[in-house]
């Protein structure tokens, strides 16, 4: 099988370099890239991107994207209005891949491209932080903030602060705020190097630190399938991505970053915002909340993944009504909008080609529920004047659920120990109007006492006393 090269691929020479991503894992191989590689084919976009490894770690992708000569394909397996799909892309803006800790005067280097206009970023959660072990320019920083604030610095000085070299900013990191937080840390660390204040100025005045909300299914490199993969492709290509064809890129940007980023163009679903905070709310309550309230309904059903739940005819109408028509009602956007993006959940929870199990999304449930359901649980009844009935059967089934046994086996809870250790001190009394009454008084779970909540604890009760009758009658039979 023929090795995946700019000469095996017959590609022309590289579009001029004007994005600068920091990270080189599967989800920005198979989101970022994959947009900017659409960008190309469809708008006069024509940028190309440099990779930076941004911690330092196994060089091993980075040497497999210089082997390749940034080539790699990503393949998009799952469901398009109810019918499956599956498609392939090379991917081939990617110019150059580099180790900083190879060389920390080459990595600076990369802020002397005239025609560099945007960076990247996805270095986890945890990327996004000060490290006070940074505490000189003189040698590479240890944090991705850290770098790029030397690398914006070296740009700053090349181009004698020309305002016209300023960057767009758009980190996809998961946490609120990104954008903003990663300029406050980039400006810590010029006050504590003692930069010129002219530089701090710079940031603040022509560089555009925009806040995003990302959102896409990247399982990764298909190992279990590669050796097939591979003969169908007819290249030897180790850095094969798989992903959902669903995606969302919320942006908090000017209309400049807009015209620059010519994403929805090119029918992408990028959406360039004043105030993302509707698009944050909608996700986690739609989205997010919707696994939480399927996981111990679906659980206790006896179904075990996302796929077989929302196929099972009484799991999949009872998560499709808490949607529609419980979780959608509490939210602030077009409903337009709204249901399509309902929509698609429903369509991405169908994908066979995702095997995602409902344990492995049941870690934390508490908090989750707390986070992303029990909000629309408030709002449902200050707006309707009564409570979500599959909400709160949700809660109850969680409950159930957080006893440990079901029908005799047990359930392998995965939380904190303080959280365990109070179901298991709850279940001990036994009934379920103690039960219940004891985990909604729990303000260390809810940070509010739910029993205040009129009628909601007879309602988890109730719930509650029902699973526990379906429970014995099945292990009577």
């Amino acid at each position: 099988m023929k090795p995946l090269n700019r000469q095996t691929a017959q590609l022309p020479n590289q579009r001029p370099v004007k994005v600068l991503q920091f990270g080189e894992g599967n989800f920005l191989r198979g989101y970022v890239d994959w947009m900017i590689d659409v960008l190309n084919e469809k708008t006069a976009f024509n940028g190309a991107v440099a990779v930076v490894q941004p911690r330092d770690r196994s060089r091993r992708t980075i040497e497999a994207l210089r082997q390749q000569d940034g080539l790699f394909h990503v393949l998009l397996n799952g469901i398009r209005q109810g019918e499956p799909t599956q498609e392939k892309r090379l991917i081939s803006c990617i110019a150059s891949a580099q180790n900083p800790y190879d060389g920390y005067a080459a990595y600076l280097a990369l802020g002397e491209n005239p025609d560099l206009e945007f960076i990247f970023s996805n270095t986890t959660e945890a990327g996004i932080a000060f490290d006070a072990g940074d505490t000189s320019i003189d040698s590479i920083p240890a944090s991705f903030p850290g770098k790029l604030t030397a690398l914006l610095y070296h740009r700053f000085r090349h181009f004698g602060g020309d305002p016209a070299k300023g960057l767009t900013i758009i980190p996809t990191e998961l946490i609120e705020n990104n954008g903003t937080a990663l300029r406050q840390i980039v400006l810590q660390y010029a006050k504590n190097w003692q930069l010129p204040q002219g530089f701090a100025d710079w940031v603040q005045a022509h560089l555009a630190f925009c806040n995003t909300l990302v959102d896409r299914i990247v399982p990764g490199f298909p190992k279990d399938t590669i050796d097939a993969v591979q003969q169908e492709l007819g290249y030897a290509d180790n850095l094969v991505v798989t992903a959902e064809p669903y995606h969302l890129l919320v942006i908090e940007a000017p209309d400049a970053v807009r015209q620059a980023f010519p994403a929805q163009e090119a029918g992408l679903q990028v959406k360039f915002v004043d105030d993302l905070t509707p698009y944050r709310t909608s996700k986690v309550r739609i989205l997010n909340g919707a696994h939480t309230t399927l996981v111990p309904v679906a659980y206790l059903h006896g179904l075990r993944t996302v796929q077989e739940a929302v196929e099972d005819e009484q799991t999949g109408r009872f998560i499709r009504e808490a949607i529609y028509s419980e979780i959608v009602p509490t939210l602030d956007m077009p409903d337009d909008e709204l249901k399509q993006f309902a929509d698609d959940v429903i369509e991405r929870f169908r994908n066979p080609f995702i095997r995602h199990e409902l344990l492995s999304i049941s870690l934390n449930s508490i908090s989750k529920y707390k986070v992303r359901v029990l909000p629309s649980v408030l709002a449902y009844a200050a707006r309707k004047g009564r409570l979500p009935e599959h909400l709160l059967q949700a809660l109850a089934a969680l409950i159930l659920f957080y006893k440990g046994t079901w029908r005799g086996k047990r359930i392998p809870l995965n939380d904190a120990p303080e959280v365990l250790a109070f179901f298991e001190q709850a279940w001990q009394q036994g009934d379920a109007e103690a039960v219940v009454t004891a985990t909604l008084a729990n303000t260390a779970l809810w940070d509010t006492d739910l029993t205040q909540v009129a009628g909601m604890a007879e309602a988890v009760t109730a719930h509650l006393r029902q699973l526990q009758q379906t429970e014995a009658t099945i292990s009577a039979k």
